[in-house]
């Protein structure tokens, strides 16, 4: 450039510097007011959002600001931790970039004695013990319609006139911990979240009941735990059955629970909500132990009065029910003391992880769900329905007449008389999905008579209404103030809120599913790792047939060993030496079976290493000057020309 004459020299240097100027403000103009181009290249697409998550996005009218509350300093030392930050933040930043402006995002560390700490526990958020130093870790996240700085509201304000009418813009929701081992749901539950700050009021529930799920003001009962739960998220109404023709259409989740005699208007008008996308959950029971009704034990008849069915709708559906049968299951039995006595109950169950769907969202993070005298669904012959479960029993469970059941309740171990393990599991709550007709035809000429539901209308059916009792997975601890503080052993609770808050999200919500993990696992080590535990427990094998023959040949020498034989003690040393030997040779090919394995692997990462490191900015340099050298050819043959 140097030996160039000064005018074509000045020309060059101002047109590099045009070029430099141009491409940093074509870079800001870019980043400011364009979106970037994001490709997702991930095997099942973990960084693109699902339609369902877009559809909520997309319809969220008013600013969210949301926080995520991630303890940077208390997890330096933890970096699984770290790595599932960076995946729930890119979600979030996903979701951000989707927004156009509307959802806002910040990330906190709240450090230990901070404001920031204060503001993530005031907000709900659940420490988790066990960070740098013995700091608690945080991990979760806060949305709010309420802006957090007087600028930000008075952006929001001149954004949003209606605001300074009164209308209430103050909502704040958690998520308390992003758990690793949920992260399967992790789009559900931030798409979730955006979908209850959007709402503007909170959705309707109704019950229909006729168990004292609200307590007895007049004996200061309070109403059962799990419907106070609800209370607190949602808007409970008792239903009545008396005059009931039609369930309001405002009601987003019904529930019905312990069915009894239903008339014939209250079933066309819950056969009619469900065909018209209504959120149907029934609890029934073959028996009841909650019912205030006085048991009537009548031996010779199959049924009770304490029992609950919902026969013409089941059957229209296509799923049975028996309200004559009972689930056993000696090894999920809950300890019971009756008489001064530890004894199994067998007919109360704990149904623990493996009993779960783990890839339902209602299920996913539960540990324990407690039953009693539950009964089970199965599928009719024939049918289009599909029977999805929730929680079941394990396979080495029996079904037993109700009738037993009920003469056992003195002596619960006489149920395991004749155990006869059926090798099933048998389905105690479970999604109903099909295309359901109703089961009422003989009304198809009343006004608004639907006769038929869209594809894959749902139903959510539980074999048991004990298990919202307090008794089977809460108790009062203590008194605080005067106020009982209760104690939770079982996750009941957690599943009838998890199952009403899935229930009343929108269609968009309903149709997020469980992703994959972003941990991929390194299908090429495992392989390696799994050809080697083949080789290491043959090898184990060996060793210890060896060692039970040396045992066995110890053992017939023993007899001979009172009789100080000097021949025998000396074949018994050669045998010892022998086997020491022997032992010693296999634990050395133990080891080069090890070794063997941690060179195949560390073989793969060099290779590995290669190729990221040398080979690929070998080639793309090879290409970057095959291309240059292809384009001076070109040029010098054009001014040859």
């Amino acid at each position: 450039m140097f030996g160039l004459p000064l005018r074509r020299r000045t020309v060059l240097i101002s047109g590099l510097v045009a070029l430099i100027v141009a491409y940093c403000s074509l870079t800001l103009v870019t980043s400011r007011w364009l979106a970037p181009e994001r490709f997702d290249l991930t095997q099942d697409g973990l960084y693109t959002l699902s339609p369902g998550t877009r559809q909520i996005v997309d319809g969220v009218k008013r600013p969210l600001w949301l926080t995520l509350y991630f303890s940077q300093h208390a997890t330096k030392d933890l970096p699984q931790w770290r790595s599932y930050e960076a995946r729930v933040a890119e979600m979030l930043q996903e979701i951000v970039a989707r927004s156009h402006g509307r959802i806002r995002l910040q990330i906190v560390d709240p450090v230990p004695y901070s404001d920031d700490e204060a503001s993530a526990e005031g907000n709900g958020l659940t420490p988790l013990s066990g960070g740098s130093n013995g700091e608690r870790i945080f991990f979760g996240l806060v949305g709010t319609t309420r802006p957090p700085t007087s600028e930000a509201a008075a952006d929001y304000r001149a954004d949003y006139p209606q605001a300074k009418q009164g209308k209430p813009m103050d909502r704040t929701l958690p998520i308390p911990f992003f758990d690793p081992n949920r992260e399967t749901f992790l789009e559900y539950d931030i798409a979730k979240l955006l979908y209850q700050l959007s709402e503007p009021e909170r959705p309707r529930v109704g019950i229909i009941t006729d168990l004292p799920v609200m307590g007895d003001p007049a004996q200061n009962a309070q109403p059962w735990t799990v419907v106070r739960q609800l209370q607190q998220q949602f808007d409970v109404q008792m239903i009545g059955t008396d005059k009931l023709k039609q369930i309001d259409h405002g009601i987003q989740v019904l529930l019905l629970i312990h069915p009894k005699d239903l008339p014939t208007s209250v079933q066309y008008a819950l056969d009619q909500y469900v065909l018209r996308g209504g959120h149907l959950v029934v609890f029934v029971d073959p028996f009841s132990e909650s019912d205030p009704v006085p048991l009537v034990n009548d031996p010779t008849s199959a049924t009770n009065n304490h029992s609950s069915n919902l026969p013409r709708l089941f059957a229209d559906w296509g799923v049975s029910f028996s309200p004559d049968q009972v689930v056993l299951d000696r090894g999920r039995a809950l300890q019971i003391e009756l008489a001064g006595t530890n004894l199994a109950h067998p007919a109360m169950l704990g149904l623990g992880a493996s009993e779960l769907n783990r890839d339902d969202v209602i299920t996913a993070s539960l540990q324990r769900i407690n039953v009693s005298s539950a009964g089970h669904f199965d599928l009719l012959p024939n049918t289009g329905s599909r029977l999805i479960p929730l929680m079941q029993s394990s396979s080495d469970a029996e079904v037993v007449p109700t009738q037993r059941v009920i003469e056992a309740s003195a002596n619960p171990s006489a149920l395991l008389d004749g155990y006869q393990p059926q090798n099933q599991n048998y389905v105690i709550a479970a999604r109903l999905r099909g295309t359901f007709a109703s089961a009422f035809p003989e009304f198809a000429r009343r006004p608004g008579h639907v006769a038929k539901s869209p594809a894959n209308a749902e139903v959510i059916l539980v074999a048991d209404t004990d298990l919202l009792t307090d008794r089977l997975w809460v108790e009062a601890q203590q008194s605080y103030f005067g106020q009982p503080m209760l104690s939770a052993f079982a996750n009941n609770g957690d599943f009838i809120s998890n199952m009403v808050d899935n229930l009343t999200g929108s269609s968009a919500l309903l149709s997020i599913r469980g992703r994959s993990t972003s941990q991929r696992p390194f299908t090429r080590v495992q392989a390696l790792r799994s050809a080697a535990d083949r080789k290491f427990l043959q090898k184990e094998r060996e060793l210890q047939g060896e060692l039970a023959d040396t045992k066995r040949r110890l053992e017939e020498l023993q007899p001979n060993k009172g009789a100080r034989d000097t021949s025998t003690s000396a074949e018994q040393k050669q045998e010892i030496e022998q086997f020491l030997q022997r032992q010693l040779a296999i634990s050395k090919e133990l080891r080069d079976v090890q070794h063997q394995l941690n060179a195949e692997i560390d073989a793969l990462g060099t290779r590995l290493k290669v190729i990221n490191i040398v080979l690929l900015p070998a080639l793309i340099t090879l290409l970057g000057l095959a291309y240059g050298w292809r384009r001076t050819r070109r040029n010098r043959r054009q001014r040859g020309g």
